[in-house]
């Protein structure tokens, strides 16, 4: 609006301007054309004539020009008035305005309803819509402004011409500021429409990413435990390994050097046949001895997995444990072939090794089985037994069996189940190749 305001009150003034000079220099002219040949030489003459006087009064004062002119005066440079068709101003001075000097410099003045001069009382009291111009009075030979004819035109008609033209462009420019306007509008409405779009983009983008933050700190936060969790369960790892040699090996050789302190080795008159059984006893002690240690050694020492496929780390996992135990163990694998990194082969093997050591230890191997496969980016690996299964809710705290399994799954991202019934029991693990492939 105030845009629309500005370029129409320019717009409409410089129209004004223009229509009220056209109109003026018609008038001018033609005013000109019918006035100059009654005057005299002015430049000579300081004083009207009584006759040129007349004939003005005659001229002005009938026919066409008459009724165009409101009022007639010629102005002498010093600003006295030579001649008026009101009498009573005639060789009267005034004090010349802007308006009148402008005329005697050259230029012809023209100003529509500004009836505010000293001399122009009788026209401000008519109460028409006047047309005033000054048009300077030329010397025909010499081109020197002699003096200075000022007349008001009765402008009614031009008063409504100009009324129209300033409404024809008011309503133009309203139009064009009102064609601007819309495709201003439209502009914005469409950018905002963008902008809110980008915004609720981006709210949701954060939103994401908060969720995202929030499962970071809870992964973290897992990872912290299991870690806590991981170091408690080495310790008891390796109270069981103490355990396992002190109850097994550490017996038997203690036993075998029981029986080489015995006295029947030591005495001379002990017969040769008790001496050998003697001796066998001590041996059988000594070889129970080294295969609970090979056993044990066994389970603590990792095949070379590293650069193995799946297939071959759940081949050598199910063959050590057949080896170990004497139980046969069912092995089906479906679906592809994918790249794991080195810590999920090694967790898949550990994870296929205790879990058959329980089912062995629990369920005494009854129908144990390995099954391998892949569900879209997810491999899962299912061990189970037919045995008479257990409550997975009531696990002693000091088992390192399930617990340790499941800390080793989510230590890297994945997932971690036990069913269990009176008929078997099946323990589960998913990883994620792709994450395990960025990780």
């Amino acid at each position: 609006m105030s845009a629309m305001i500005v370029v129409g009150i320019s717009v409409t003034s410089q129209i004004e301007a223009a229509v009220t000079r056209n109109s003026a220099s018609a008038t001018a002219l033609y005013v000109d054309s019918v006035i100059a040949p009654l005057l005299p030489d002015m430049r000579r003459s300081e004083v009207l004539e009584e006759s040129v006087a007349h004939a003005l009064d005659e001229t002005l004062g009938q026919g066409a020009l008459g009724k165009r002119l409101q009022s007639f005066k010629l102005w002498r440079r010093d600003g006295t008035i030579l001649y008026s068709t009101n009498k009573d101003l005639v060789g009267k001075r005034f004090p010349p305005n802007d308006n009148l000097r402008a005329a005697f410099a050259g230029d012809m003045v023209a100003e529509f309803d500004r009836l505010d001069d000293a001399d122009s009382q009788a026209e401000r009291d008519s109460g028409l819509h006047l047309l005033e111009i000054y048009n300077p009075l030329l010397q025909p030979w010499s081109g020197e402004v002699v003096a200075v004819l000022e007349f008001y035109e009765v402008a009614n008609d031009f008063q409504k011409d100009l009324r129209q033209a300033l409404v024809r462009t008011w309503l133009d420019v309203a139009a064009v500021t009102a064609v601007f306007f819309l495709g201003l509008s439209a502009i914005v409405f469409r950018g905002s429409r963008t902008i809110r779009s980008q915004s609720l983009s981006l709210k949701q983008r954060i939103a994401e990413l908060s969720d995202l933050l929030a499962q970071n700190r809870m992964l973290r936060l897992r990872v912290q435990r299991a870690s806590q969790r991981a170091t408690a369960l080495n310790e008891r790892y390796l109270r069981r390994i103490g355990a396992d040699l002190h109850d097994g090996p550490a017996q038997l050789v203690a036993l075998a050097a029981l029986g080489i302190d015995s006295p029947m080795l030591s005495d001379p008159a002990t017969p040769a046949a008790a001496r050998a059984r003697e001796l066998q006893a001590v041996k059988a002690n000594l070889d129970g001895a080294m295969r609970e240690i090979r056993n044990v050694s066994k389970g603590l020492v990792l095949p070379h997995v590293e650069n193995a496929e799946l297939t071959e780390i759940l081949e050598l996992a199910v063959r050590a444990h057949e080896e170990r135990t004497g139980v046969k163990v069912m092995l089906s694998m479906t679906g592809g072939h994918t790249s794991l990194s080195p810590a999920a082969k090694i967790c898949i093997f550990r994870f296929i090794q205790e879990a058959l050591n329980n089912g062995f230890r629990h369920a005494g191997g009854a129908g144990q089985s390995v099954a391998k496969h892949f569900d879209g980016e997810r491999v899962f690996i299912e061990v189970s037994d037919t045995g008479p299964g257990f409550d997975p809710k009531i696990v002693h705290p000091e088992g390192l069996g399930l617990v340790g399994l499941r800390e080793r799954v989510e230590s890297l991202g994945g997932q971690f189940a036990v069913t269990s019934s009176q008929n078997g029991t099946m323990v589960k693990m998913v990883l994620n190749t792709v994450e395990m492939g960025q990780a």
